[in-house]
């Protein structure tokens, strides 16, 4: 409850809606970017929010752990060759709905997954790429929706930068090479899908060498951590909303 009257509390801004500019670029770049931007779902004039904190890149056609690696184009995966600034919505283990974001341009079929969110007022838990799609009510419906108001929508309120942690992403195991490399971004904060080893969110400039060297991940680079390390807070003019489930 705090930390929704924090999220509540704080002065509006004027918010830029981001357009499919901002995905059609390289994907490592808009996964990194969308650290502290705002995810909004609007249903029925209700808006329920929350603040990117945690995404992971995928790759395809190279990547083995992306749904698209091979060129595989199916029914499921076709909307990842479609157009930048596009929702990917899909089924898994016969409980989840997962959201990405389209990137690239069309006929490369990459995406970035969101894993968490620091939830805005009356949203519930988001602690998870499951728990994301539950708490801003996200199916089969949005599969396909441009990433435009009124539905599903990503906004820059012009929150302090924080200092970004790399890290594997997680549940790709048995994709060779691809099971090790550095995808999954995300910021220290108590809403991760998975929390941080302590090494890792108390490493400083001088430490990122031993860092990089050890097997979990690296942090950021040094500008990105000398640009601060406070939470940004959501500060739109949003009233708070009933909690929803799919």
């Amino acid at each position: 409850m705090r930390n929704e009257r924090r999220l509540a509390q704080r002065t509006p801004r004027d918010p830029a809606v981001l357009g499919p500019e901002f995905f059609d670029r390289d994907t490592v770049t808009v996964a990194r970017d969308l650290l502290g931007k705002v995810l909004v779902r609007e249903i029925d004039g209700v808006r329920l929010l929350g603040r990117l904190i945690e995404v992971e890149a995928y790759l395809g056609p190279d990547d083995l752990a992306a749904h698209s690696r091979g060129g595989r184009r199916t029914p499921r995966t076709e909307v990842m060759f479609g157009a930048p600034g596009h929702a990917y919505v899909y089924f898994t283990y016969g409980m989840h709905w997962m959201l990405n974001f389209v990137t690239r341009e069309e006929g490369m079929p990459q995406a970035v997954l969101v894993r968490a969110l620091e939830p805005g007022p009356g949203v519930g838990r988001c602690g998870g790429p499951g728990l994301v799609a539950r708490a801003l009510s996200i199916d089969r419906a949005l599969n396909g929706t441009r990433l435009q108001p009124p539905d599903l929508y990503l906004i820059d309120d012009g929150a302090p930068k924080q200092r970004i942690i790399v890290t594997p992403r997680i549940g790709v195991q048995g994709t060779g090479v691809w099971e090790k490399r550095l995808l999954r971004f995300c910021v220290d904060s108590q809403f991760l899908s998975r929390p941080l080893p302590k090494r890792l969110k108390k490493a400083n400039p001088g430490e990122r060498a031993a860092a990089l060297a050890r097997p979990y991940g690296r942090v950021g680079s040094a500008d990105a951590a000398m640009r601060g390390n406070r939470r940004g807070s959501l500060s739109l003019p949003l009233r708070p909303a009933a909690r929803r489930g799919v």
